[in-house]
């Protein structure tokens, strides 16, 4: 764990080292600051031995006192403009890191993004980084300070009376053990107080995300149940670290106390024995009570430094995983103006997302230029897993799949996933207005854009809307229903006309009436173009060139409708169980 530490420290190091200049400026103005801050009880020393030992000198006493303004004058100058410093400083690095995190959230597999939940990543991306900016503020702001105060007033103290100082450093690492044994131990505290959070994150996630199904099936109790059970977990840990953390600053003040004890018994007799004036006395108490001062500002800081690093670890768990291999050498599916024609084969695949649990053992497809393949099967038996391997959302574990005779390995990404079109039962809807909902990207006219619209039957339903293809929708399509949300997402796939369609489920949302309208405008699209079609409901499949009929993620019949129900096997009982 201390090893993980060392590492977390090393690489915020470096986060920080891209801002030199403001942590020179910052570490410049904090000398400055804490040097005039502490010059002044030397002049208020003066000015009472002037009292004192020499009457009311009025005018020598002025020019000290002005002195002593100006200081107080410069020290809080250098404060602000440390402060101004340090806030730049500190979000400059929480910027960064955010962008990085974005960023490799984009370069992550989506194997990571389908096996972790979404809002532990949110936990890590938002609120971990947002404890690590106010442990960054803080060190930045305290702890520079606090070592200057510390170095700077023991060089004043050691002038005044060297004897008295060096009781006062020999006592002081007592109160720097106990800071560091308490803050030592409170790293794992803090370290699973923020994993408990980050699961309270995607709780809540989760359940605004799927409100409507909660409230469905009349979930709500046993959501704030589970809430109420995670929250209570948070509660105690967190009591627990912050009760740990407190410890340091009243252990740190008890040890600090004796300190300024010891500095006002041995200067009394300094005093009395004339080793030191009335006035020096005066300031070295209010050196021994600035020295002394940091340390407890210090441990409070290493508190929140525990946090900070504890969340830092989890933002560099998340910048860690393995990023989804690169391509940008590797040629484009289509080149030097060659259309892709959409022939398709599978050789040997096997796949599985568990590797202690087989799923496609030895799948072997051809499909041929501008055929519509069907797949239908009972559920889990591996329809959309093969979308996911056509797609190269995965990478298959035997095998390979070749599209025009190319690996789809040796193919750029890219180039691969915007030859197809897809349409799936999930749509893909963000805020904003229907218009930008369907060009999504495409540089399309509007008459194109209403023309696909028509086509699919959507342009009806979007010209009722109170500002038509202005209408403004929230996440996921607000306040449409989820057939218009589906009928939108047909719309787009219509303008991108690409050469290979996958339609899962394209219409398990749209009313029959609707749908077979749709039927046309599909036909038409599909027309010269292979197609993948996933389909619960048999009846819209009749016409496709070849069905595949899966069990348990092998492909057991093959051939059109009338040959698989000539044959009576698997697929026969399955459409005729629609019947009932």
């Amino acid at each position: 764990m201390k090893n993980n530490r060392k590492t977390v420290i090393n690489r915020m190091m470096k986060y920080v080292g891209r801002y030199k200049l403001s942590a020179v400026m910052s570490v410049v103005f904090a000398v400055l600051n804490v040097a005039a801050s502490l010059y002044v009880p030397i002049l208020i020393g003066k000015a009472i031995d002037c009292i004192l030992y020499e009457g009311t000198d009025h005018s020598r006493m002025i020019p000290i006192l002005m002195t002593a303004g100006l200081s107080a004058l410069i020290s809080s100058g250098a404060l602000l403009c440390m402060n101004e410093v340090n806030n730049r400083l500190t979000y400059g690095i929480v910027r960064d890191l955010r962008e990085t995190a974005f960023k490799k959230i984009h370069d992550l597999p989506v194997s990571y993004l389908d096996s972790h939940p979404s809002g532990d990543i949110l936990s890590r991306v938002i609120a971990d980084i947002d404890q690590l900016s106010d442990g960054l503020l803080m060190g930045f702001t305290q702890l520079f300070t606090g070592i200057m105060t510390i170095v700077i007033t023991l060089g004043f103290m050691f002038k005044m009376n060297p004897f008295i100082t060096l009781i006062v450093v020999l006592v002081t690492p007592l109160s720097l053990f106990v800071a560091k044994y308490i803050s030592g131990n409170t790293y794992d505290l803090f370290s699973v107080q923020s994993g408990i959070r980050g699961r309270q994150t995607e709780l809540i996630d989760e359940m605004i995300s799927n409100e409507k199904i909660v409230k469905a099936f009349s979930y709500e109790e046993k959501a704030i149940a589970k809430f109420d059970g995670i929250n209570e977990e948070l509660k105690t840990a967190s009591l627990k670290a912050l009760f740990y953390s407190s410890l340091t600053n009243p252990g740190t003040r008890f040890v600090n106390s004796v300190v300024y004890a010891f500095v006002a018994l041995f200067g009394a007799f300094s005093v009395l024995n004339g080793g030191m004036t009335v006035g020096i006395l005066t300031s070295f108490l209010s050196y021994a009570n600035q020295y002394t001062k940091p340390f407890n500002e210090i441990s409070g800081v290493l508190t929140e430094l525990q946090n900070a690093i504890a969340c830092a670890a989890r933002v560099f768990e998340l910048l860690d995983e393995n990023e989804e291999i690169k391509d940008d050498e590797k040629p484009l599916l289509a080149e030097n103006g060659v259309a892709v024609s959409g022939k398709v084969e599978c050789e040997g695949v096997d796949f599985s997302y568990n590797k202690e649990i087989s799923l496609i053992q030895d799948l072997n497809l051809k499909v041929s230029p501008g055929e519509h393949v069907a797949i239908v099967g009972p559920t889990g038996c591996g329809k959309t897993t093969i979308i996911n391997l056509l797609m190269r959302f995965y990478d298959v574990d035997k095998g390979c799949i070749r599209i025009d005779g190319k690996d789809i390995r040796d193919i750029k990404r890219d180039s691969l996933r915007s030859s197809y079109g897809m349409v799936l039962q999930e749509t893909w809807l963000r805020h904003g207005t229907i218009r930008d909902n369907i060009k999504m990207g495409r540089d399309v006219s509007d008459e194109e854009m209403i023309r696909a619209a028509k086509e699919v039957h959507a342009h009806s339903f979007i010209r009722r809307l109170q500002n038509g293809y202005d209408t403004i929708i929230g996440e996921e399509g607000g306040s449409l229903s989820q057939g218009q949300k589906q009928l939108l997402c047909i719309c787009r796939v219509m303008l991108m006309l690409p050469p290979m369609l996958i339609l899962d489920e394209a219409t398990s949302s749209i009313d029959t009436r609707t749908e077979l309208k749709i039927q046309d405008a599909f036909l038409k699209m599909m027309e010269g173009r292979t197609s993948f079609i996933v389909a619960h409901r048999l009846s819209t499949i009749k016409n496709a060139d070849m069905i595949l009929v899966m069990k348990a993620g092998n492909i057991i019949e093959q051939g059109s409708h009338a040959e698989l129900l000539s044959r009576k096997g698997f697929y026969y009982e399955l459409y005729n169980s629609q019947w009932g």
